[in-house]
């Protein structure tokens, strides 16, 4: 899955969002071996790979979270988009730093001169093969913890053997009812629709708060795991713009005291807050047309995540 917002989202049925599958879903492994899908070809190579992200992206986030923690900065470069979003799509102030590209739908034509449908972020690029390796952040989340390697730090395992199955369950819960349903809610085009999804939004809200209320110290108890960086890149987002464009309106995560312990538990880790930038965020929600046609972004609310 990756943010399209430019473009916004497909509509379904009685106005509920529709997104777009991912086109490419080939995987970086250690011996250049094919992956869960995709063909092979891709080793694991300091200076081969690249990756376009979003800093307002909650999805590519992710990625950017796992790029840090991994310590893969020095083996993936990144670029980062403009937090304004343009007619065309995601947009590059600097086309130096993405091979002379303005818009991220040229590095998509460059993989395919005959892709259509949106550009979406992330993307991981491979410079040796000129083309996308993968634009599905949770794979691409899954192959920075695991595709490289020696050249990854494996002092940290977001994906542990022996807890695979509780996070698959908790991201197949918490991806639906909230990290997709804040979108689900703020890009509804009928009552219904929005009803629901709001609904679902802070009846999960409600039951995490009363899960991180034991003590815990993270989702699955002390270790820190990729269910852990699916939930915490919504969260961060949630009162500076999902709350308020999104009309996700009945309760802030500052008013959850266990959320609110546990977002700053999150950011606390290095290298965590480097990632989040509430300047982009704000400055990119807000300029979706569809949702905010004058482009006014809002003073408020007060946030000390920097």
């Amino acid at each position: 899955m990756g943010c399209r917002l430019a473009a916004g989202p497909g509509q379904g049925r009685q106005g509920w969002l529709v997104r777009q599958t991912s086109s490419f879903r080939h995987w970086v492994t250690p011996d250049g071996s094919a992956g869960p899908t995709g063909e092979g070809g891709f080793k694991a190579e300091a200076g081969r790979y690249h990756l376009y992200v979003a800093l307002i992206c909650p999805w590519a986030s992710r990625t950017l979270i796992a790029r840090k923690l991994k310590g893969l900065e020095d083996v993936i470069s990144v670029s980062v988009v403009e937090p304004d979003l343009s007619d065309q799509g995601w947009h590059f102030g600097d086309p130096t730093e993405a091979e002379g590209a303005s818009y991220m739908h040229e590095i998509y034509t460059r993989a395919d001169p005959t892709i259509s449908g949106r550009a979406t972020v992330p993307v991981l690029w491979d410079k040796k093969r000129g083309t996308i390796v993968n634009n599905e952040s949770a794979d691409i989340l899954r192959m920075l913890n695991s595709g490289f390697g020696d050249l990854a730090d494996h002092s940290i395992d977001l994906y542990p053997a022996d807890l695979r199955e509780d996070i698959e369950a908790l991201n197949d819960r918490i991806y639906p009812s909230l990290n997709n349903g804040v979108y689900r809610a703020g890009f509804a085009t009928t009552q219904v629709a929005y009803e629901e999804a709001f609904c679902e939004v802070f009846a999960m809200l409600d039951e995490l708060e009363e899960r991180l209320g034991d003590g815990r110290g993270f989702l699955l108890g002390g270790r820190f795991t990729e269910a852990d960086v699916r939930l915490f890149v919504t969260l961060v987002r949630f009162d500076v713009a999902y709350h308020g464009l999104f009309k996700c309106n009945l309760r802030r995560i500052a008013d959850y005291p266990a959320l609110s312990r546990y977002q700053a538990r999150i950011l606390a880790i290095p290298g965590v807050r480097d990632t989040v930038s509430i300047d982009h965020i704000k400055r990119g929600y807000y300029s979706i047309k569809a949702l905010n046609p004058t482009g006014i972004v809002p003073v408020g609310p007060e946030c000390s995540l920097g």
